[in-house]
Parts: C-alpha cells; sequence; structure tokens
C-alpha cells in the first residue's frame, strides 16, 4: 500500500498546477483582478478559452498557450507559468501576443472590434537585469515616451526577485508570493489575507488530495526534473567539449605558426578569419613554450 503524505501539498510553480487553480472562477478572478489593479467585484466574469490558436494554414507554426482567458469586455489574457529559460524567449511571447491580437477579427470584420491582448509570464527564473519583480511593457514612442496603444501588453511577474515582505503590499506582490509558496504552512498563512487566496488555498489542498490529479502532478514534476538533469549535462557536456574544441585549434594553429605559415595562410586552412587567428597567436605565446613538446611529439 501506497504511504500517504499528509504534508503534502502542490507547488504553483508546476504548470499543471498552476492550471488547475486557474479553473477555478474565484481564484481567476483574485488573480486577474491583481494583474489589472483593480476590486475583484469589477472583473465580474471570465471564461477560460481552448489553448490552442488558430492557424491561418496547414503549415502555420501552431501556438499553444497555458491559460487563455477572455473577460465579459473582450480583454484576452495569456497566463503562462515558465520555470526555465530557453533561446527565442522573447520572439516566443511576442508571436503567441500577436496571435492572440489577429485571432479576434475573422474575414470581412472591421478593426474596431480588436479588444486589449494581455500576455503574462509569471517566471520561476531572472529575465531582466535589475531588482524589480514585476513589469508591465507596453508601446511607447520612442521620442516623446507617450503611450502609442495600450492594446498589446506583457507582464512579467519574476518569483525569484521577491522582496522582503513588507506591511502594505500590492495584491500582485502578495499574490506572487502565493504562487512562489514551498510549504503547506505558508500557504495556509497566506490565505489568512483575503477570500480569494483562502480559494486558492483551499483548491491546492482538494487538488493535492486528489490521487488522479496527484497522479498528473507527479508525472508533470518527474518531467521537470528530468528537464533540469538533461539540461545540466548538456551544459557540461558542451563546456567540455568547447574546451576540447579550443584546445585542438590552439595546436593547430601554433603548429602552422612554427612551419613559418602566415596568419592569412593558416586562416584559410582552418577555416577562420585572419582576425581570429591573430587573437588565438596573441594568447598563444605562453602556451607556445609549454606545449612546444607536445607539439614536437604530435609532428
Amino acid at each position: 500500500m501506497k504511504e500517504t503524505n499528509d504534508n503534502f501539498i502542490m507547488l504553483p510553480t508546476v504548470d499543471f498546477c498552476f492550471k488547475e487553480l486557474m479553473m477555478n472562477p474565484k481564484v481567476r478572478t483574485g488573480f486577474i483582478a491583481a494583474l489589472l489593479d483593480l476590486p475583484p467585484s469589477e472583473v465580474q466574469e471570465t471564461e477560460v478559452l481552448p489553448t490552442e490558436l488558430p492557424r491561418g494554414s496547414e503549415d502555420e507554426k501552431l501556438g499553444i498557450l497555458d491559460v487563455f482567458v477572455k473577460m465579459m469586455d473582450g480583454t484576452q489574457m495569456n497566463l503562462e507559468m515558465q520555470v526555465h529559460f530557453f533561446a527565442f524567449w522573447d520572439s516566443r511571447i511576442l508571436f503567441y501576443l500577436s496571435k492572440m491580437f489577429s485571432g479576434q477579427l475573422h474575414r470581412g470584420e472591421s478593426y474596431d472590434r480588436l479588444r486589449k491582448c494581455i500576455h503574462v509570464s509569471i517566471l520561476d527564473f531572472n529575465r531582466f537585469d535589475d531588482s524589480e519583480c514585476y513589469h508591465i511593457v507596453r508601446f511607447y514612442d520612442g521620442k516623446t515616451k507617450e503611450l502609442y496603444s495600450d492594446l498589446l501588453e506583457l507582464q512579467f511577474l519574476e518569483l525569484k526577485k521577491l522582496p522582503e515582505e513588507a506591511q502594505s503590499e500590492k495584491g500582485i506582490i502578495r499574490w506572487m508570493r502565493f504562487l512562489h509558496g514551498k510549504t503547506r504552512k505558508e500557504f495556509e498563512e497566506m490565505a489568512g489575507t483575503d477570500e480569494y487566496m483562502e480559494e486558492a488555498y483551499q483548491t491546492l489542498i482538494h487538488l493535492s488530495a486528489d490521487e488522479k490529479k496527484r497522479l498528473e502532478y507527479e508525472v508533470r514534476e518527474k518531467a521537470l526534473r528530468d528537464y533540469n538533469s538533461q539540461m545540466k549535462s548538456a551544459k557540461q557536456e558542451g563546456i567540455a567539449l568547447g574546451r576540447a574544441e579550443t584546445f585542438d585549434i590552439t595546436i593547430k594553429i601554433i603548429q602552422l605558426n612554427l612551419q613559418g605559415k602566415s596568419p592569412q595562410e593558416i586562416a584559410n586552412l582552418c577555416n577562420l578569419r585572419v582576425e581570429e587567428v591573430v587573437k588565438y597567436l596573441g594568447g598563444c605565446k605562453i602556451k607556445c613554450v609549454s606545449l612546444r613538446r607536445e607539439i614536437q611529439n604530435l609532428r
């Protein structure tokens, strides 16, 4: 019989858990109200839409969103939990945002039907080189700094940059603390701050007690751990490979240089630019003495 852990609770930084939290209308309302800096009563109603964005043609790249929400006034939001940075991150979220915006119109419809679209990235890594944990990015005039349009918006919540807890915090900072929680005790303490966070805590309790949901969560958590391990291994192998390749090319350049080849000839033989060869040779002056014996053996 499988032993149960009464203190086990799902963590919102695992995207499966975050999605399940946002399926609760009250939790979703409280979080969106904090993102928009509005009282929850003004959010009124939200609808979770399918997360597969439409394609204009079969060969067009498909966009998949995490939690795609439409509000009563037509505003659309994508809420995404992301724990790893990867190449072309900024291009990816701009692609999703533009797909959301352009996907509102059907053939023949007027542009005045377009409504605001917001992509919200909740990050368990640091994206910006500053101490701010919450960024809102919009279109501004480069010269006057005046807002050009608020129809497209990016929000970034960097969980690892949360400041020390203060008495009077904005609602979004309190929600960030909740999303970054690690223990049942932390969630329980934060639940007392308002009814929406209390609902989020109770949702976590119910999700964590559901055997089927827990199994799905654990599968996703394992996939994230495996990904971390694979990326770390690949990075270490890449560093080692880079060092080996650097050593090999250094040896080759020194050999050719000792044979009396000019930088241009070395560049042609090694498929490098002349500037690179000169840089290698400049950095190799000290190495030449220590490597001379090895090079003689290689001849």
